[in-house]
This record gives structure tokens, sequence and C-alpha cells, in this order.
């Protein structure tokens, strides 16, 4: 049971700390990391009763709409929202690379007791694909929603839709992911490696950006402590 929780946990903690690292400026409060984790870890239970009783109704049989509105929209939605009323009023959240950090940890914390769960369910030997793909997609699509909404909070103007994309592109992602693994059954590593390639791509893409933000932010705060 030891090993079975440890390497279910591994890869979210992993995870976490490879997009902690890249913070180049103002590493963030572990607290306030492991708050915004908690945050995405409680999720969990909620989100899946609701699943559960909408395809107990039959009110979701089709691929397009278990992958987009019923996996993709219903956990990115509820990410979406407890990042923007909890992280985002966060003091500590100064910078534009903060939002990655808050929203990996939360997406984090939600595929970390997911996949404890799943491998409680179904066995020890799915944790390094179950790792590769599910988990470390769920931080990816953090990625996503933390980058915009980091750009919401530090845009002057045209907040809105920041925080509109901070939602749809992270839903877009999660349902295609989902989509491609309920249409290409059996042969659904051709179609989800290349998209996970274009995630990793993306997202550090997204780091990179946040960083010369965050790096531009820094110096004009520097500036103005000299300003009279």
């Amino acid at each position: 049971m030891f090993a079975l929780i440890s390497i279910a946990i591994a890869p979210g903690f992993a995870l976490l700390s490879f997009f902690y690292l890249k913070d180049e400026y103002d590493l963030e409060p572990i607290m306030a990391i492991f708050r915004t984790f908690i945050y995405g870890a409680l999720m969990v239970f909620p989100i899946m009763f609701i699943q559960y009783a909408f395809l107990e109704e039959g009110l979701a049989q089709s691929p397009f709409v278990q992958s987009y509105i019923l996996y993709g929209l219903f956990e990115e939605f509820f990410k979406w929202f407890i990042f923007l009323f909890t992280t985002y009023k966060y003091s500590q959240f100064n910078n534009v690379y903060d939002g990655i950090v808050y929203g990996v940890s939360i997406s984090l914390g939600f595929a970390t007791v997911e996949n404890v769960l799943y491998l409680l369910a179904n066995g020890i030997e799915f944790g390094l694909s179950r790792a590769i793909f599910p988990v470390s997609s769920h931080a990816l699509f953090g990625v996503t929603m933390g980058y915009y909404m980091g750009k919401a909070k530090f845009t002057s103007k045209r907040t809105f839709p920041f925080l509109i994309l901070a939602l749809l592109l992270p839903t877009f992602f999660h349902g295609t992911y989902d989509f491609i693994l309920e249409v290409i059954q059996s042969q659904w590593l051709y179609g989800i490696i290349p998209f996970m390639v274009f995630l990793w791509f993306l997202s550090l893409r997204k780091v990179k950006v946040a960083n010369e933000i965050s790096k531009k932010q820094h110096h004009a705060d520097n500036d103005n402590v000299y300003e009279i």
C-alpha cells in the first residue's frame, strides 16, 4: 500500500517542483503552494459525484459531450473558480509567473488524488503511464490557466478576455485529450503522443514568456523604489 501511494503521488510533486523551480525571480511561499494544492485535491470527490450522476442518468452519452463538457468543462471550471475566488487574491501572487505556479498546483492537487484513486482501483502497474499522460496533462492545463490568470491580474486593461481564456483554453485542451482517448481507443498512443508534445511545447513557451514579463515587472518595481 505504501509503495502504491508513493508511486501515485510522486509524479504530482515532481511536476510541481519542476514548474516551481522554473520561477526565475521570486519563489512563492511553500505554504501558499500547499494551500492551493489542497484546494485542488478537495475538488475531486464532488466533481466525481457530479460526473457519476450525469453518466447514470444518461445525460452525457456521446464521446464529444463526455470529453468536452462532462470532463473538460466541469473539471477546468471548478479549478478556474477556485483559482479566481481564492488564489487570485493572494498577496504573494505578485507577478505573471506566479499564476503558472498556482495554476499547476491546483491542477496537480486534483490530478494526484485522482491518480491515487485510479491506482488503488486498477493496480500499481499503471503508475508509469498515468504519470506520463493524465498527471502531466493536468499540470500542462494548469500552466495555460495560470498564465492567463497572471496576464489578467497584471494587465491594467482588458482583464476579462484573459480570464475567459484562462477557462476556455484549458477546457479545450482537456476535452481534446479525453476525446482522443474516447475515439481512438485501440490506437490512442498515435493521437495522444503528438498532442502531449504540442502541450509541452506550448507550456514551456508560456513559462519562458511569463518569466520575461515577470523580469520586466521586477525591474519596474525596483526602479519605483528609487523614485523621489
